[in-house]
């Protein structure tokens, strides 16, 4: 099997999907798709081998068991337009290859990302790195939008004074806020893109990111249909369980509701939300 063409992810190529007030996701290029997942666990020549059933199969085999080499043959070109507060989330991920756009030699656009109205939160009381759901009053949500648009628009007429007065790009940038658009490519193999998805796609990560990755997915559907749905199952819609957790869970399905739970406190707590909701704790 030679250069794999996906129809689907050929009629989305360079295609701009909005994020945010102003940031995009682009697939610029790809490197291989399901048939490639299943030719390289194969280690075969030729297609029409098997059925589409039995490919669907073996990808949820390996996915399911986590063999992940014949994930990393799929590779995904990215070009991505967000603030820098969730470019500097984005690059933790140290699994991927990157250049992003340099304020060094470029003279940075006046892109500043402002949050929803719906979006504007008080700090949450239980999750010291997110948000409250309790929502504000409309006045008191303005006041904090138009005080963040006032602030950027101060700082991006200080850095154009100082370019306009001849100070080098490198320096005049230095005050720029993380509310900043930022533009970089983005190429990750397919492997490392779940392991990604799995993580920025969660509840807890920040609502700004996630949005982020839910257009990734829709793209990466696109490039690799089977894999995904295979990933939805496994990764993202499963939970796993502790040796500890592992011991309750066989001790409630077998009845051994009067013998006492090994888990307490705040353990009992995370075992108990992951069987509430389905969601990893």
């Amino acid at each position: 099997m030679a250069h794999c063409v996906v129809p689907e992810a050929e009629a989305i190529l360079d295609k701009e999907y909005s994020v945010l007030d102003k940031g995009f996701i682009r697939l610029v290029d790809y490197l291989g798709g399901d048939e490639r997942v299943v030719q390289s666990a194969r280690v075969s020549y030729g297609e029409g081998t098997k059925s589409y059933r039995e490919d669907a199969g073996l990808i949820d085999y390996l996915l399911r068991h986590r063999h992940t080499s014949p994930f990393e043959q799929i590779a995904l070109t990215f070009h991505i337009k967000m603030p820098i507060f969730v470019a500097r989330q984005w690059i933790r991920h140290r699994t991927a290859k990157l250049n992003e756009i340099s304020g060094r030699y470029s003279v940075m656009k006046d892109d500043f990302y402002v949050p929803a109205p719906g979006d504007v939160a008080l700090q949450s009381t239980d999750n010291k790195q997110g948000r409250s759901e309790e929502t504000l009053n409309g006045g008191a949500v303005e006041k904090v939008r138009s005080s963040l648009g006032e602030e950027q628009k101060h700082a991006y007429g200080e850095y154009t004074a100082l370019i306009d007065q001849g100070i080098a790009r490198e320096l005049a940038r230095i005050n720029l806020p993380l509310s900043l658009y930022t533009e970089l490519y983005w190429q990750i193999d397919l492997h490392n893109l779940f392991h990604f998805l799995e993580l920025r796609l969660d509840v807890h990560a920040q609502k700004e990111i996630r949005l982020y990755a839910e257009v990734l997915l829709e793209i990466t559907k696109k490039v690799a249909p089977r894999c995904c749905e295979s990933f939805e199952r496994h990764l993202f819609g499963g939970v796993s369980f502790s040796k500890e957790e592992f011991a309750e869970l066989k001790r409630r399905l077998d009845g051994n509701s009067a013998s006492g739970s090994g888990l307490s406190g705040k353990a009992l707590e995370r075992f108990e939300e992951k069987i509430r909701s389905g969601k990893q704790a």
